[in-house]
């Protein structure tokens, strides 16, 4: 597997909350279940950025709604996790079942 093909924790947390939103995955909702799953307070710029390299990636898609009144006319942009981003997920949970296996409960370093 290339370097480029491994998932970081933030490309893995936004994939997944991608696809726990389902249907509704767009920038807002998806930053709000980062923060309420995660926690930690989260920059939209960041977002949108990994959004962006993950398209790239093909592991999302996108596609553009219908323009709402409530937000001035503008078109909201859907995501939703495609079948190699899925597979990218499912390798990278095998990668950390590997490295955690044999270490529960952690032992402190010595």
């Amino acid at each position: 597997m290339g370097k480029g093909e491994y998932l970081g924790e933030f490309e893995q947390i936004v994939l997944l909350a991608v696809l726990r939103l389902g249907k509704n995955a767009y920038g807002v909702t998806i930053l709000e279940e980062i923060e309420k799953r995660t926690e930690r307070s989260v920059m939209i710029g960041a977002v949108y950025a990994t959004l962006d390299r993950l398209e790239k990636k093909r592991y999302i898609s996108s596609k553009v709604g219908d323009p709402t009144p409530e937000r001035g006319g503008r078109a909201k942009r859907f995501f939703k996790v495609t079948a190699q981003g899925s597979a990218a997920l499912e390798r990278s949970r095998k990668i950390l079942e590997n490295m955690w296996a044999g270490l529960d409960p952690i032992v402190e370093e010595p």
